[in-house]
């Protein structure tokens, strides 16, 4: 029996079909080569983008922590500057507008009324002709009465030339001494009867005056109450028309009895107050008078005294009849410490302002307030001028607070450019170090 020779060793790498890879080959290893390479550079890119963001996360917590303890970010707001000024103490009062004189035009004739020279609602002159009455039956009765008078004034001279007569024929014992003292008694009467005469003349011509209306004073005319065409009669409670008297003007107001001692003081010294009228809202203000009158006693009901004020009134801004506010200076504080007084705070122990400081920063600052006078409040202590206080925004506010603040009536300031914008980033090859 012979015996097999003996087998050669297997391949490692036998594939099916008897082909054989070789794991040493240069191509195969060239393969792996890069598949490690390209591995690594998205390990790298990987690891970059986490170091990356984790600095940004640290940077974002470390500033949120910073502004926390330094304020956040500036919160915007209004300020208001503290300012050296002047401002008036007022008494205030309710009253209405009362014309000087209103005149209600009557006839004092009987007759028809012919015509009206006036349009209504305009204002008219002392003097100028308002109404016609009917003329003609006054011109009948002057003219009677110029007869009689004339009739007997030429009595009057007949019985004055008898009277000389028998003055020159008594001495010579021509006629008796009683003819004389008869003649003299006689031209007394006839001067008495002429007198009656002429007083007759004198009221004819009156009541044919009367036929022409003027008007009595300068003013505001209103609606016609009686029509041309009418009879009216002077007798007539109602009247033709009303005049008003706008300018100047007055308005009749009342202050509290307890305000009375300052107001007669200041008039008793001889010192003028000024009068301000403001509208039924008190908002606007209407026209600015002087006080001319102070009534003779107190209303015991109200507890009040009534006053007079005059305006001047050529707009017209004052109207009879109409609600007015009224505030009566008496006295004028000169050269203090004024605010706006939005910017003052108030809670249940103190009055205060948030002070805006140096660096922006705000402080807490009780004061002490005096006279408030429409949008300014006097100021007596804890602030001096040149002060800035927030106005606006003070909600969102509290001690230390940072603020980036607007001065009401001041040009905005320009801002810094900020030191903490991050610097632009530095472009970098490709897989080169970040």
């Amino acid at each position: 029996m012979t015996p097999h020779p003996p087998a050669p060793d297997a391949a490692p790498d036998a594939v099916p079909g008897g082909a054989k890879a070789d794991a040493s080959s240069p191509r195969r290893r060239s393969r792996r080569g890069w598949w490690i390479v390209i591995l690594l550079l998205l390990a790298a890119a990987c690891g970059y983008e986490y170091w990356r963001s984790g600095r940004t996360t640290a940077s974002a917590t470390s500033d949120a922590k910073a502004g926390k303890k330094g304020g956040g970010d500036a919160v915007p707001v209004v300020g208001a500057r503290a300012r050296k000024g002047n401002i008036g103490v007022y008494d205030p009062g309710l009253g209405n507008v009362t014309p000087i004189y209103t005149d209600t035009i009557k006839s004092r004739v009987d007759g028809q009324l012919m015509s009206v020279r006036y349009k209504e609602g305009e204002v008219v002159q002392k003097g100028d002709p308002l109404f016609e009455i009917d003329p003609k039956p006054y011109e009948a009765l002057l003219a009677q009465a110029e007869g009689q008078l004339a009739r007997d004034q030429a009595l009057l001279a007949n019985a004055r030339i008898d009277q000389a007569r028998y003055e020159t024929l008594v001495p010579q014992k021509a006629v008796p001494e009683q003819t004389l003292a008869t003649q003299k008694a006689l031209v007394a009467q006839y001067e008495g009867v002429v007198r009656t005469d002429q007083g007759q003349v004198d009221a004819a011509k009156v009541n044919l005056d009367y036929c022409h209306i003027p008007a009595p004073i300068t003013g505001l005319v209103g609606l016609r109450l009686v029509d041309p065409g009418n009879i009216v009669h002077a007798a007539d409670t109602n009247g033709l028309v009303v005049i008003t008297q706008m300018d100047p003007i007055s308005v009749i107001f009342t202050l509290s009895e307890d305000l009375l001692p300052a107001v007669l003081q200041k008039m008793r010294a001889g010192q003028t107050l000024e009068v301000d009228a403001y509208d039924r809202n008190n908002t606007k203000k209407l026209s600015q008078g002087t006080l001319t009158t102070v009534d003779n006693e107190i209303d015991q009901t109200t507890g009040t005294v009534r006053m007079r004020a005059t305006f001047s009134n050529k707009d017209f801004s004052l109207f009879p009849s109409q609600f007015v506010n009224v505030r009566v200076l008496v006295q004028q504080k000169n050269g203090v410490v004024l605010l706006n007084t939005a910017g003052i705070q108030r809670n249940s122990n103190a009055t205060f302002v948030y002070l805006v400081q140096p660096d922006s920063t705000v402080t807490l600052r009780n004061i002490q307030v005096g006279t408030t006078e429409g949008d300014d409040t006097e100021i007596t202590s804890g602030l001096e001028p040149g002060d800035v206080v927030v106005m606006t925004g003070a909600d969102k506010l509290q001690e230390g607070s940072k603020v980036n603040v607007q001065v009401l009536g001041e040009a905005p300031q320009a801002k810094p450019p900020s030191k903490s914008a991050p610097a632009p980033a530095k472009a970098t090859a490709p897989g080169g170090k970040g």
